[in-house]
């Protein structure tokens, strides 16, 4: 499980430049940005943090976002 401490810190790294990149934890798999709607995986209890990771998933609908998320290629 990841440490609350780490999720009240992390921020989308797209967005957090301009705004406060505010991420929603999702299922314990996920985190999603509040404002472009990016999706980070979290594997293994690390949170993928990279955009072009949050790209990929960016148009599947949360409800569609597989549990847990596929190991990065």
């Amino acid at each position: 499980m990841v440490n609350q401490e780490l999720l009240d810190m992390l921020r989308c790294p797209n967005c957090v430049q301009e705004s406060d990149g505010l991420l929603d934890f999702y299922q314990e798999s996920w985190l999603i940005c509040q404002e472009c709607g990016r999706k980070y995986p979290i594997v293994d209890d690390i949170p993928v943090m990279l955009i072009d990771e949050g790209d990929k998933w960016i148009n599947t609908d949360t409800s569609d976002l597989p549990v847990p998320p596929p190991p990065l290629d």
